[in-house]
């Protein structure tokens, strides 16, 4: 995206905003279903990345709790795809992770030895599947408008690293100091929106006691790291990054010493605003958890209820928060409406977990 003037940023982010909540009393919400999707609990349709033109990017669950790829067009027509080598076992197959604009995606394929790979779906359908190099699992998370993927890799040991692959299949992979060398510890990417246009890559790190922290790193490589105030310090605390826009504002959120999730954006020049959705939960496993973040700053997330109940909600630039729901979605523990990303017209996508714990997608439109 072109830098424009600020004066016209906050006119039009003002403008979007209001036209936001004015319609908001009336959104349009399309709940689909991904064909050969399965129908018992824990299947079913799992939309991720939404793009500027409103595809749709995810994979769904069959009947035998396999994994398939999708796209689904602005206009809602589906496209199911494998990737090559993928698995057809339980817990296996393909995974859509993130949607640029020119519509490439990025993902995984576990094979039929449950191996992760990264993949690269090329406009026309074409696959290139690749590791990183030593690596024992390969996960691609991101891609960027130029096709940059970042994503992170499982060393032999179990320990997380992270990776950014260049256009031309050059891949660098980079830890952040103070990352735990232990199995499951290291440096993980944000999903979905993980690197901005211009390869900034947002995420966390666990230390050696398990504890998470946020960090940033630069196109040219360097890492900054960062805490919320208020974060937890024991295991399975911290401060996790969501994503990054094209301004580098970072959304995410940090996990106190209760356990319980809030949320957090972190602006361009490193201030931290940290925020609630009201009617979210205080106790462990609970509160607000910002999913991903568009071009003017809009949030979306969910936050679990009291009752552990998923909800949907929209935080616009100036802070202004809309909570939604998606007729159908069930209303005991762990059911609900789980919102995954917005794009630039505020058009979100996620799913929605049924009274019988099947997973559905919607789009939610103006």
């Amino acid at each position: 995206m072109k830098r424009i003037s600020i004066l016209t940023l906050l006119l039009c982010t003002c403008l979007a905003s209001a036209a936001w909540l004015q319609a908001a009393s009336k959104p349009k919400i399309t709940k689909f279903n991904a064909p050969g999707a399965g129908t018992s609990a824990g299947q079913g349709t799992f939309p991720l990345p939404i793009n500027s033109a409103g595809a749709i990017a995810g994979y769904y669950i069959d009947s035998s709790n396999v994994f398939h790829g999708f796209l689904r067009s602005p206009h809602g027509t589906f496209t199911t795809f494998e990737a090559p080598d993928a698995g057809t076992g339980a817990g296996q197959g393909t995974i859509a992770e993130s949607l640029n604009t020119a519509g490439e995606i990025a993902g995984n394929y576990a094979d039929s030895s449950s191996v992760l790979h990264g993949f690269l779906r090329a406009t026309d359908g074409t696959f290139t599947t690749f590791e990183v190099p030593g690596a024992a699992d390969t996960i691609a998370a991101n891609i960027n408008p130029a096709g940059a993927i970042a994503g992170e890799y499982i060393d032999s040991s179990g320990v997380y690293h992270g990776f950014v692959r260049a256009t031309d299949g050059t891949i660098t992979k980079f830890s952040a100091k103070g990352a735990g060398t232990g199995a499951g510890q290291g440096t993980l990417t944000a999903g979905v929106d993980g690197i901005n246009p211009a390869g900034a890559i947002p995420g966390s790190y666990i230390d050696s006691s398990g504890v998470y922290h946020g960090f940033v790193r630069s196109p040219k490589g360097a890492i900054t790291k960062f805490n919320v105030s208020g974060a937890g310090t024991g295991a399975g605390q911290g401060t996790e990054a969501a994503g990054v826009n094209t301004a580098g504002a970072i959304p995410g959120e940090y996990i106190d010493s209760s356990g319980a999730y809030h949320g957090f954006l972190r602006a361009p020049n490193g201030t931290i605003t940290k925020f609630n959705v009201s009617g979210a939960g205080t106790g462990a496993g609970q509160g607000t958890e910002p999913e991903n973040i568009n071009p003017s700053g809009a949030i979306t997330g969910l936050y679990i209820d009291a009752n552990n109940v998923n909800h949907g909600f929209l935080r616009v630039s100036d802070g202004t928060i809309t909570k939604f729901n998606v007729p159908g979605a069930g209303t005991a523990s762990g059911q609900g409406t789980i919102p995954s990303s917005n794009n630039a017209a505020d058009a979100i996508t996620g799913y929605y977990i049924d009274s019988s714990g099947v997973n559905h997608g919607f789009l939610l439109t103006q």
